[in-house]
């Protein structure tokens, strides 16, 4: 196993932690820079039945643990950074207004103005009807880059995503 902030392989039993509002299994060398996380006991877990001890057909049923999935899950890609100029260049070629534009994809238009001023970026839902109604793209793929870094055996770690770009003085 690999620590999810260096990308180190681990050895002995990675810890969780939480670093920066983040929950990340790290080694023993990166565990200094966050708190440890306590895990919920197998005692603990939710309990399925109409009384305590009692399942719906008699013994205790435990309810699987599940992760909830967030929006990142959703999505193949970034949102492009020309986002507002895209939407409203594809707008104005269809002979659209604002509101017309509103209208077929059921928002507000105040949505989507502030969309077209950059002030929103598109949630998952709008952006897909934005793509079907203007007929465009707003999501690029992951970079080749990260891709070819990832091939193989090793996974991604959040070092791999981020590019680091150097100020000229």
């Amino acid at each position: 196993m690999q620590c999810e902030m260096c990308g180190e392989p681990v050895r002995g039993i990675p810890k969780l932690m939480r670093i920066e509002g983040a929950e990340l299994l790290v080694c023993s060398r990166c565990e200094r820079y966050g708190t440890e996380v306590q895990q919920p006991k197998k005692a603990d877990a939710r309990r399925v039945g109409s009384r305590p001890g009692t399942g719906a057909t008699g013994p205790v049923v435990l309810a699987p643990a599940q992760r909830k999935r967030d929006m990142f899950d959703y999505m193949g890609g970034d949102i492009v950074e020309d986002y507002a100029e895209r939407i409203r260049k594809a707008r104005m070629e269809r002979g659209l207004s604002q509101k017309d534009l509103a209208m077929q994809m059921k928002e507000k238009e105040l949505l989507i103005k502030k969309i077209e001023k950059a002030e929103l970026i598109p949630e998952e839902d709008v952006r897909k009807k934005l793509e079907k109604v203007l007929e465009i793209h707003l999501v690029d793929a992951i970079s080749d880059e990260a891709e070819k870094k990832t091939q193989g055996k090793i996974t991604q770690t959040l070092g791999d995503l981020t590019i680091i770009r150097k100020v000229k003085k």
